[in-house]
């Protein structure tokens, strides 16, 4: 059974002394570099992270929540993360000492969610593996560096494990209040990033291996539902009040599916102009989500009608080396520049991939379907759409547990040549 308690001392001092680490890395790091990892410029806000910081405080002082509109009411963004950033700048103050307090927060974060990595691959795994896991992920360069940028990675990835336990002890126990967490932390999730509003269907297939009777799926997913209905519809409510319709998650001004047809950020070939008149290389990524899946379909028929190879290998290798073989790491900390960042990230990569060839050695893939239902779904979640590495990191943390499982099996086949010798 899953088990939220560690009762080895060993581990435990093992565990709270790397927790110690981390945290103790990440506050000198953010403290020593401070406004060093802002990506703009917070006196005229040109980035995602700045912007966030100017949205925060309109909420505090205008009661209006707002993105790239000035002061007028928008739904560009989901509100969960500007929410708990204005939260923390009533609290510290809206001077420097709200910014601060919340970095400090997310190192907070970051140590406590190698409490989650260890339960969860000591349950999918063994101790070990999970010891080297909480190893590997304290020695993670971009970690440190998501601690200090004011962006909504840190806190998403924390909802994600949490969510990956509360789901595991769902379907161990069968009962309704697990389930209503699982819907809860669902909504929490998707007030950060709505894509993971699906992430409970993977349900289907643990309850299928589970042996779960129609009647328990049914009454589990009513509450799942039900939950996730309540706590989204304060923001369904508020978009019907401000804009007088109803906006499911945001309305932005620019498309992700339209954008992640780009390859390498280039346009559609010429031949694409000739066949689709009706767009215009200057305008053809501009406009609102309510036009950009009709120019998104169009760019996608020709591409693969004419282009097919070029088009399935952008939409499998090229997204995933977008999302995973390129590090969250836009400042380089402690020395470590970007080029050494990208060699150790596609290092990691490489055995994260071994570790998951190797893992069925270790426990049946069975056992190991909540991690690898994770994996899969927030990866082809981000296929059709733009797949860099910021959407990608936090489905590392589970390619770090795979990389543990490579290490360990390299580790044993080292000592096991080292007592043949002997």
């Amino acid at each position: 059974m899953f088990s939220y308690v560690i009762t080895d001392s060993k581990e435990k001092r093992i565990l709270y002394g790397l927790m110690a680490f981390v945290f103790v890395m990440s506050a000198s790091i953010v403290l020593l570099y401070g406004d060093y990892f802002f990506l703009g410029d917070p006196s005229n806000p040109d980035n995602d992270d700045v912007k966030y910081i100017q949205t925060a405080k309109l909420m505090l002082n205008e009661g209006t929540l707002a993105y790239n509109t000035g002061t007028e009411p928008s739904s560009f963004i989901m509100p969960g993360f500007p929410f708990v950033l204005a939260g923390f700048l009533a609290i510290f103050g809206q001077d420097g000492g709200g910014v601060i307090a919340f970095r400090l927060f997310q190192c907070l974060l970051q140590a406590g969610s190698l409490y989650l990595i260890f339960i969860i691959v000591r349950h999918v795994f063994n101790s070990r593996i999970a010891i080297i896991a909480c190893v590997l992920s304290a020695l993670y360069p971009p970690d440190y560096f998501s601690s200090g940028v004011i962006l909504s990675e840190t806190l998403f990835r924390t909802v994600l494990l949490l969510l990956v336990c509360v789901l595991i002890t769902a379907v161990q126990s069968k009962r309704s209040g697990w389930y209503a967490l699982v819907g809860g932390l669902t909504a929490i999730a998707a007030y950060f990033k709505p894509h993971a509003s699906l992430f409970p269907a993977v349900l289907l297939i643990l309850w299928w291996k589970e042996k779960y009777t129609w009647k328990e799926m049914l009454r589990f997913t009513c509450i799942i539902a039900l939950v996730y209905i309540a706590l989204l519809s304060p923001w369904w409510i508020r978009n019907m009040i401000t804009f007088d319709r109803f906006i499911l998650f945001t309305d932005s001004g620019g498309s992700p599916f339209l954008l992640g047809t780009q390859i390498l950020n280039q346009m559609p070939s010429a031949g694409f102009f000739e066949a689709y008149p009706q767009y215009d290389p200057e305008t053809i990524y501009h406009g609102s989500d309510s036009s950009a899946a009709a120019k998104g379909i169009d760019i996608l028929k020709y591409g693969f009608t004419h282009e097919p190879f070029k088009y399935l290998l952008w939409y499998t290798v090229g997204k995933l080396i977008g999302l995973y073989f390129a590090a969250y790491y836009w400042r380089p900390v402690l020395g470590i520049g970007l080029v050494e960042m990208h060699i150790l990230q596609a290092l990691l990569m490489g055995l994260s991939i071994a570790g998951i060839i190797l893992s069925r050695k270790v426990r049946s893939w069975r056992n190991q379907l909540p991690l690898l239902l994770t994996l899969m779904y927030f990866t082809v979640i981000y296929i059709p759409f733009i797949a860099f590495s910021r959407y990608g990191y936090p489905n590392i943390v589970f390619l770090i547990m795979y990389a543990a499982v490579a290490v360990d099996c390299l580790t044993n086949s080292y000592r096991s040549k080292s007592m043949k010798n002997e």
